[in-house]
């Protein structure tokens, strides 16, 4: 389905990929050489959908466009798809009266060039550079506004939870809960590789297979989720790091997360799946963990003295003995409410059941590994998430159901003639 308007690419991302020579590499080679071979008049028929007619040139020009975005995929494939959808699209929108003003369009465009931290006029300068023409933006914009408008206004309604439905989807009504099926890619950061581990991010968080993102967590990722892609399993939502479960509501299946800044990293997650499950998820008034601190960092040394700790410890309690006589701060137990626990090992908790370990953080950068164990969770009946975000990511998740739903439809219906 086409990105409409309210697509999110990260601005760095878009300023990037506008800007830099790679990019303007791959729009100067993007010729019509995956047209057929009288492709020279760029306005005889490509496509037609419904008797509507596809140009060349604007084949030509869509495939352009996705080049200089840097779009995964074969961009003359995706451009095809697109166009194709937009005349499907624009036939509903005129048989629903839907007519947007210049000044809709106009605006739609400002966003998405405000998108890639530029003014409109930059943002067509660049996409220009890249043969590009404004017009192509334009009705990029101007359908995926129109067709916000129509799918919100058909939808919508239909597409909202009761309020049944979110204690449910929240674990509270204890007949039902949500469980997510997540992968993640972290890579340690600080200022010496700062710029790098920055570049490498950004370019993980524009992938969009489960394939790519798995192998470069396989490649990069220093969490131990790497040996299996960066896969992890189903897991209640509730389990999750407060602050991360509004994040994780929010991606629909495929989408990448934002980065995520935690202590000495930098956190991607991508979503593989959401479903809801009987039974109610428990939520937590106070974890219990406790960490044993090593100092070496992840040195082979360190990591073989930690694997000992992990052999020689099968509850909280057995930390006591190993720390008997040492310096007091190398062992730390605590019991805290999910929300004051720092991101990094709240996540590192979310994977573990009671009396199991990680080896997976470090602390002083670098230099100090850390044992971690989970000693129990006490469960509470509180609402950690927000309702409201969690209704609303019901809603979006339905809504891209529904219309996609809708699309498939309107291509069986239509008649559809590739050149």
């Amino acid at each position: 389905m086409q990105q409409d308007v309210n697509t999110r690419f990260p601005a760095s991302f878009l300023s990037r990929a506008l800007k830099s020579a790679a990019a303007l590499a791959l729009a100067a080679g993007l010729s019509l050489s995956g047209l057929p071979a009288d492709a020279q008049n760029l306005f005889a028929p490509a496509i037609t959908v419904n008797d509507e007619v596809i140009t060349r040139y604007e084949l030509e020009q869509r495939a352009r466009f996705q080049a200089a975005l840097r779009v995964p995929g074969d961009p003359l494939e995706t451009a095809r798809k697109e166009l194709i959808d937009d005349r499907l699209k624009l036939a509903v929108l005129e048989e629903a009266g839907i007519i947007l003003s210049d000044e809709d369009v106009t605006a739609g465009m400002e966003e998405l060039a405000g998108r890639a931290n530029l003014s409109l006029n930059d943002f067509l300068t660049a996409l220009q550079q890249q043969g590009v023409e404004p017009q192509t933006l334009r009705d990029f914009a101007k359908v995926g506004l129109g067709w916000r408008e129509y799918t919100r206004a058909r939808f919508l309604a239909r597409a909202r939870p009761t309020p049944d439905e979110i204690d449910r989807a929240m674990g509270a009504s204890g007949t039902g809960s949500v469980q997510v099926l997540l992968s993640e890619f972290i890579v340690p950061i600080n200022d010496q590789n700062a710029a790098q581990v920055e570049d490498l991010v950004d370019q993980v968080a524009q992938l969009k297979s489960y394939d790519s993102f798995s192998a470069a967590a396989a490649q990069y990722s220093a969490a131990a989720s790497r040996n299996d892609g960066g896969r992890l399993p189903w897991m209640p939502l509730t389990k999750l790091p407060p602050q991360l479960q509004e994040v994780v509501l929010a991606l629909k299946p495929g989408e990448i997360s934002e980065p995520l800044p935690l202590q000495g990293a930098v956190a991607l997650f991508q979503m593989r799946g959401v479903r809801e499950v009987e039974g109610a998820a428990p939520r937590y008034t106070a974890i219990e963990y406790a960490t044993y601190y090593l100092a070496g960092g992840r040195s082979p040394e360190t990591l073989a003295a930690a694997q000992r700790v992990v052999n020689s410890t099968d509850t909280c309690d057995d930390f006591y003995g190993l720390a008997q006589g040492q310096d007091p701060s190398v062992l730390d137990v605590q019991s805290l409410p999910p929300s004051e626990i720092p991101s990094d090992v709240a996540l590192e908790l979310a994977k573990l059941d009671p009396n199991e370990t990680s080896t997976a953080l470090t602390r002083n950068n670098g230099q100090t590994l850390m044992v971690l164990m989970l000693c129990g969770r006490t469960a509470d009946l509180g609402e950690d998430s927000s309702r409201d975000t969690v209704a609303n990511a019901l809603t979006a998740q339905r809504m891209t159901s529904l219309v996609e739903s809708f699309l498939v439809q309107l291509r069986a219906d239509a008649r559809i003639d590739i050149k």
